[in-house]
């Protein structure tokens, strides 16, 4: 994989995050730096928690949602709180793209981000072009756009298998 390199991970298949996260994984231990950012997510397993722990300080994880509901869950009142969360993250995002922070910024369901019309498209943009041209950075999520698609480097698309044929 080359650095500074957008790549995006995406499809109706499992196995993106992971994916991902493998590359960090791959990156932490030839000593770069690797800041993941989780959205629309829920809460996390104590035992997940504690395991991204021992990875750091190669490796940061960061979640900017309070509730521990997956969003599409919540009600409208709290949609709009997390929304409000959410683009606290987006920010810190941008912050780290633009100060080399880290060699690696793995956006963890982004493009939901961009499904739920809480990314617009001028954000997308400003966020790409912000980025120091050295870091990688990897979205992950199901539906990748037409519009984001022009920017990325590589694209994967995971399907969903059918295991009964």
């Amino acid at each position: 994989m080359e650095a500074g390199t957008i790549q995006i991970i995406c499809g109706n298949g499992t196995g993106k995050s992971e994916l991902a996260l493998g590359r960090a994984i791959r990156e932490v231990s030839r000593g770069r730096r690797v800041i993941v950012i989780q959205y629309l997510k829920g809460s996390m397993p104590r035992e997940a928690e504690q395991w991204y722990k021992k990875l750091e300080p190669g490796l940061r994880l960061f979640r900017f949602e309070k509730n521990g509901e997956y969003f599409e869950d919540l009600d409208e009142q709290k949609k709009a709180e997390e929304v409000q969360n959410i683009q606290n993250g987006l920010h810190f995002a941008k912050k780290v793209l633009t100060t080399g922070e880290c060699d690696m910024l793995i956006l963890d369901e982004f493009l939901g981000l961009v499904d739920q019309k809480i990314v617009s498209d001028e954000m997308l943009r400003s966020l790409i072009e912000a980025r120091d041209p050295s870091a990688t950075l990897i979205l992950t999520g199901r539906n990748c756009s037409e519009k984001l698609r022009k920017y990325a480097d590589s694209i994967i698309d995971i399907e969903k298998m059918d295991l009964n044929r």
